[in-house]
């Protein structure tokens, strides 16, 4: 049976969306974040060699440097002042929240409310800045290597070092205020709109190597039957629910009796939505970028064995990919999105119960039971549509912008995003409707005449 709630969700009217100034405001917002994120992917790092990095990206874009670039929305081919992209940061999340989980006194701070939640998030800005510069570093050592620097010397890693570190740093405070100010989340909306961006391109190589004969119209129309069903299937998955049913007691409050209700916990098979397909890529992408770039320092042993092995399509890759989307879906649910005691608490709280169930401890372990199994499906889920397309475009030569992981970042942050403004159009509707019942009351208050006097 379909609530009272997605009813009126489902008849959210759209129009209402030039009424509505707060969220028509938030939108302008963030396009206007997100525009100064796509300027700034074209402003180049001093001191880098055009034409050879152009001629080096050739060469490196059917590789890993392909999938980097991705990720970076194409600045990492220009050696933008965005190089280095979101990716730090979100690396320095991985780790605060691992670390959180395992630390006594980390997770002692995240009980304590907004303020530990603020130290949190300092200290996650502050591993951001370290691995921005050590990464930083090491590009700018590898840019002098692959002899893509103009003028190779201490002011040149100087320089790349402070430009990378600033841009990944703003990159962060434009997602901030993104998330904030604007509509959606910010990490995940600047990560799709650099797909998105270079979408066009990867198009027009791909039906460029159709027409030249390099790929077959076969495998033309095979990828965009694929890439139709694989939108469909991520669609279809994220909608998915498990209900959890949900019992309310009859209450009393003073002198009126309320009767007992009944509703449902909506639990979704993918709870983590696109983040662990995020942090998956981001920890591949952290080892190899280095080497990407590093034409001396891969012909050492180590970095030879990791491109030979590592790079996309490969079996450990492959296997790594699928074991990190997997821990990260069920780590990133019962750490952030779905935490069972949490849950039990506030239906207690609320007089709610699972029928059969004891209210509390015992609830807490049915809710963690159900999401256990829940989550053996959705980790299932985003591994299938992040290796499958992955081992496809592997074998006939694909963009990288046709992968599993860039389809179900642009298909949950769109699904998402759009959520997220229904929701304001509904609390938009909902003060039109407390505004027109007080005015009606007033009126009514002022029509009714007072008893005759005699």
């Amino acid at each position: 049976m379909v609530s009272a709630a997605e009813q009126m969700a489902a008849n959210t009217s759209w129009a209402a969306l030039g009424k509505a100034t707060d969220l028509r405001n938030r939108i302008l917002f963030t396009l206007a974040l997100l525009i100064v994120y796509r300027l700034g992917t074209f402003i180049p790092v001093p001191g880098i060699d055009g034409q050879a990095l152009r001629e080096f990206m050739e060469q490196a874009g059917q590789g890993i440097g392909g999938m980097v670039s991705m990720f970076t929305g194409g600045a990492l081919g220009r050696m933008g002042i965005f190089a280095l992209g979101i990716m730090p940061y979100i690396s320095a999340s991985i780790i605060v929240q691992l670390l959180t989980s395992m630390v006594p006194a980390l997770e002692q701070l995240k009980k304590e409310g907004e303020q530990g939640r603020k130290k949190i998030n300092q200290y996650t800005r502050f591993g951001t800045v370290a691995l921005a510069t050590v990464q930083a570093y090491g590009l700018a050592v590898s840019l002098e290597s692959g002899d893509l620097a103009t003028d190779p010397g201490l002011y040149f890693r100087m320089s790349t070092m402070i430009t990378l570190v600033g841009g990944t740093m703003f990159l962060m405070w434009l997602g901030e205020q993104i998330t904030a100010r604007g509509i959606g989340n910010g990490i995940s909306l600047i990560i799709f709109v650099g797909i998105i961006a270079e979408v066009p391109a990867a198009l027009a190589q791909f039906f460029a190597s159709g027409r030249s004969g390099a790929i077959s119209p076969a495998v033309i129309v095979g990828v965009i039957i694929m890439v139709i069903a694989v939108i469909t299937f991520v669609v279809f998955m994220e909608r998915a629910l498990r209900k959890v049913h949900i019992q309310y007691p009859r209450r009393q409050a003073g002198m009126k009796v309320y009767e007992g209700g009944s509703s449902h916990l909506p639990v979704k098979v993918n709870p983590a939505g696109v983040i662990p397909a995020i942090f998956a890529s981001s920890l591949l992408l952290l080892p190899v970028t280095i080497s990407t770039f590093s034409s001396g320092a891969a012909n050492g042993p180590v970095m030879s064995w990791l491109l030979a092995n590592f790079g996309p399509g490969q079996p450990l890759y492959l296997l790594f990919f699928a074991s990190m989307i997997v821990f990260f879906a069920y780590f990133y649910t019962f750490n952030v999105s779905f935490k069972p005691d949490d849950v039990a608490d506030n239906l207690k709280k609320q007089n709610g119960f699972v029928p059969g169930i004891r209210p509390g401890k015992k609830t807490a372990e049915y809710l963690e039971y159900v999401v256990n199994r829940v989550l053996v499906l959705g980790s299932a889920y985003l591994a299938a549509v992040c290796l499958l397309p992955e081992i496809l475009r592997g074998q006939f030569a694909i963009p990288f912008y046709f992968g599993g992981t860039s389809v179900l970042i642009i298909v949950s942050v769109t699904m998402d995003t759009i959520q997220q403004v229904q929701s304001h159009l509904l609390a938009h509707q909902y003060e039109g409707l407390i505004e027109k019942s007080q005015l009606r009351g007033k009126s009514k208050k002022r029509g009714r005449k007072g008893p005759s006097r005699r």
